[in-house]
């Protein structure tokens, strides 16, 4: 039996979706920029994926543009707002994506962009009083702000309508990744006031290589991809159509299925807590995990010991996949920036579950037990 939870690194591509790209692969080979007939169908297949994201969204077409993933998405937001809007500086929390952080450190190094970290609160959540200080001590037009809606690692959630209404008070920018909310939790473009959002196909039953970056009709930013004038001359290089129509089929569905979806994984991950609760003495949560959080991420403190510190591998071993924390950062040895921040328990070792629609309480059984006995074998019972 092999059970997978680490739907927070990717999901499995949805039977519909594959089927879906299947179609078009077989069916449409036409480069998307030829005028010909062949061209103007790949061309539509686009126009209509981009128009059913934009409804998704709130958003109009025009706003959307895809790129290869959410890594892109954020380093055109954060590349483009300070080359081609002026920003100086860039306020972010040191719990974001890398692909944030070293972006905004990229800005540093290039562009001599001013770097500012909002404050966290004891449980991991945006300190939204310091964010407001941060605002009133930049000057309107010339601050961008980049917070992700939910944390990768820990799950907390960010009220990104508060913040979008922060930044419109203030006159900043605003940017958020949402890579971990996107066909998990409804998003309203509009309502939230974002200027950038960033989004992955892979993280909501899509494919890999393929997601998009809305950006707000009132920002005028050049291409951070130069070649030919796809994307409206947004991005050059030949679309991916397949890819494409996958990415709009499975948001499509994810939202359609929202409801019910989170239903079911809530109670997965509800249940994984019980269980673990009742069967591994000593086990913490990181994060706001009841709260404010994102019902597919649960990230576990396991008591310091030599079993624990194979845990990875002996559950791996035993037929689970799980994750120490973002699956970017797999090949570091340095731990996870994301608990480190928050002030991890001395010798624990962090592992985080991710669920899905696929998962089931039996795998849920069928992992607790597979730790109990992982960690009866450090303890010698």
């Amino acid at each position: 039996m092999r059970v997978y939870f680490d739907n927070a690194a990717t999901t499995p591509l949805d039977a519909n979706v594959a089927k879906a790209m299947y179609d078009v692969m077989t069916g449409y080979y036409g480069n998307p920029s030829s005028i010909h007939q062949e061209g103007r169908q790949a061309r539509t297949l686009i126009e209509k994926a981009r128009k059913t994201i934009a409804g998704l969204l709130n958003a109009a077409p025009g706003e959307i543009f895809f790129t290869s993933g959410g890594t892109e998405s954020d380093n055109t937001a954060l590349q483009c707002s300070v080359r081609d809007l002026g920003v100086k500086t860039i306020i972010t929390s040191k719990i974001e994506h890398h692909a944030v952080l070293h972006t905004a450190e990229l800005c540093h190094e290039k562009f001599g962009t001013e770097i500012k970290y909002v404050k966290l609160l004891p449980n991991g959540h945006i300190d939204l009083d310091n964010l407001e200080n941060l605002l009133s001590q930049s000057p309107d037009g010339k601050t961008l702000v980049s917070l992700m809606h939910a944390n990768n690692e820990i799950g907390n959630i960010t009220d990104i309508d508060r913040v979008g209404a922060l930044c419109a008070q203030h006159g900043a920018y605003f940017h958020s990744d949402t890579v971990q909310t996107i066909g998990h939790f409804p998003v309203d473009a509009r309502k939230a006031g974002v200027h950038f959002l960033s989004a992955s196909a892979h993280k909501f039953n899509g494919p890999k290589g393929i997601g998009f970056i809305y950006i707000n009709s009132s920002v005028k930013v050049k291409p951070l991809i130069h070649g030919g004038s796809q994307e409206r001359n947004m991005r050059g290089g030949t679309e991916n159509i397949y890819g494409i129509t996958g990415l709009a089929k499975a948001m499509e569905i994810a939202c359609n299925e929202m409801e019910a979806q989170r239903e079911h994984i809530s109670g997965i991950k509800n249940y994984m807590i019980e269980r673990l609760e009742e069967n591994i003495p000593g086990i913490s949560f990181n994060g706001d995990y009841n709260g404010d959080s994102n019902y597919t991420v649960l990230n576990v403190n396991f008591p310091p010991g030599e079993a624990a510190e194979m845990m990875l591998f002996s559950l791996d071993i035993e037929g689970i996949a799980a994750s120490g924390g973002s699956a970017c950062s797999s090949g570091s040895s340095v731990g996870s920036h994301v608990i480190k921040e928050l002030g991890a328990t001395p010798g624990a070792t962090q592992v985080r579950f991710s669920f899905g629609k696929y998962n089931t309480k039996e795998e849920v059984d069928f992992t607790v037990d597979k730790l109990r006995e992982i960690l009866k074998l450090a303890v010698g019972v």
